[in-house]
């Protein structure tokens, strides 16, 4: 699996412990360094089943500077994905990878979900 954070996210910080508690083996990744590319994204949106909207970090600085709020609804997906490629601080984190699911955000529920199904 692949588990894509920003380190100082604290909610990175409580995903990557509840991933160690679990003994789940993944591969980390870091968010702002190497930028989810629009062709990982797109594959990840498939397989989540998610809004593509999930995938934007609604709540980060970066998302209310650039006013994406008013602008995502008049975006192709293909543009949308072309703009999360562009900066890691735009994409929801963390972001759990696994062969036929991906996670975004850490809600513990959804994972101990997805941990049952898995293990």
């Amino acid at each position: 699996m692949l588990f894509v954070e920003y380190p100082k996210c604290t909610t990175c910080k409580k995903a990557r412990k509840w991933l160690d508690q679990q003994g789940w083996e993944y591969t980390s990744r870091h968010i702002k360094e190497e930028n989810p590319t629009a062709e990982e994204l797109r594959e990840w949106h498939q397989k989540s089943g998610l809004p593509l909207k999930r995938f934007f970090n609604t709540s980060g600085a970066l998302y209310r500077e650039m006013g994406l709020k008013d602008k995502l609804a008049d975006m192709s997906e293909e543009e949308q994905y072309a703009l999360l490629a562009t900066d890691g601080m735009l994409v929801k984190r963390p972001i759990l990878a696994g062969e036929n699911f991906v996670l975004t955000g850490f809600k513990e529920k959804e994972w101990e979900e997805k941990w049952k199904l898995y293990q």
